[in-house]
């Protein structure tokens, strides 16, 4: 029987200062996260952590699976490696595009749920 890994962390950027991810969108995913009960982390702004080089990112980047809400995959890759700490290749890290995807969308995909249309 094949083992079963870990699931996955999730974290959730607000998306403070740009403001480039629609206001529903970020409620509503903030609001079935809040509403879920599962585990999340929740951060203001991962722009302004990786312009500090926050040591934040090095645990989210090191710390085995993660689910990121928050903005084009290039984008939060980029932030990542801009503050010294490359996200790992491969399916440890799955990056949810809130700019261009509905909360419905980004729910479903952080709880691993299908979306029926």
């Amino acid at each position: 029987m094949p083992e079963e890994s870990q699931s996955p962390k999730i974290l959730y950027c607000r998306c403070a200062y740009a403001q480039v991810v629609p206001g529903d969108v970020k409620d509503g995913v903030l609001k079935s996260l809040c509403d879920s009960g599962v585990a999340f982390e929740t951060v203001s702004d991962l722009c302004e952590m990786s312009a500090r080089q926050d040591p934040r990112l090095k645990s989210i980047a090191e710390g085995g699976p993660v689910k990121i809400a928050a903005c084009h995959p290039r984008a939060v890759k980029w932030l990542f490696h801009s503050a010294g700490v490359p996200l790992p290749e491969g399916d440890a890290v799955e990056i949810l595009n809130m700019r261009e995807e509905s909360a419905t969308g980004i729910t479903g995909k952080l709880f691993n749920r299908e979306l029926s249309q």
